[in-house]
């Protein structure tokens, strides 16, 4: 979806969206690079250019990444504390987007995990916080209180996977920098009549 966004932009060259290896630590270093690597390609501060967005566990990931580079970051339903949540994860079991995709989590991820936390957030105006208090995984008030001082959007209702994303796009791309502030205002409007969201 916002591949998608990005192309009808004319932006496709600045989207990058890796498949993740499970080890966090590599995780990281993977997402690190991919970073750097498009600041080289467009000769831009990181800093000033990149918005790392980020669901679930890769929210986490985003907070460790925007910390580490200083640049801005969009957390959708993003685990808090992941080295507990997944602590009952280890083992093998199904992917949660592909069902066909078999996956083992390894004890020693958990101590990778527990290395990346980004806590407190050092600059909280530099993220976007996205929860939902539908979450059927994750506890949207971790969400809130872990992102204090962040513009912040709760849901009400919805899921984990925020399967109503699309209302939320053009507020996500305006705070990217990218989108039209105008579109982003009358369909967060037309949004807020529909969901019935809170900002804080």
């Amino acid at each position: 979806m916002m591949a998608a966004e990005m192309e009808r932009l004319g932006r496709l060259d600045q989207w990058r969206c890796p498949a993740l290896p499970v080890s966090p630590r590599a995780a990281i270093d993977m997402a690190l690079e991919q970073a750097n690597q498009l600041g080289r390609q467009h000769g831009k501060d990181l800093a000033d250019s990149l918005t790392v967005v980020g669901s679930s566990l890769g929210g986490y990931y985003a907070m460790h990444v925007a910390e580490k580079l200083g640049c801005r970051a969009v957390l959708l339903n993003p685990a808090v504390h992941a080295d507990r949540d997944l602590a009952r994860r280890v083992g093998t079991h199904t992917n949660y987007h592909d069902h066909e995709q078999i996956i083992e989590f390894l004890p020693h991820y958990l101590t990778e995990l527990a290395s990346l936390k980004a806590s407190p957030l050092t600059r909280p105006e530099r993220y976007l916080l996205i929860a939902a208090t539908g979450d059927e995984l994750l506890d949207w008030r971790e969400m809130r209180d872990m992102c204090n001082g962040a513009k912040q959007i709760i849901i009400e209702g919805s899921d984990h996977g925020i399967s109503d994303f699309a209302n939320w796009m053009p507020e996500v791309m305006q705070f990217a920098g990218h989108g039209n502030t105008q579109l982003a205002s009358q369909q967060s409007r037309e949004a807020d009549s529909t969901h019935k969201s809170g900002r804080a």
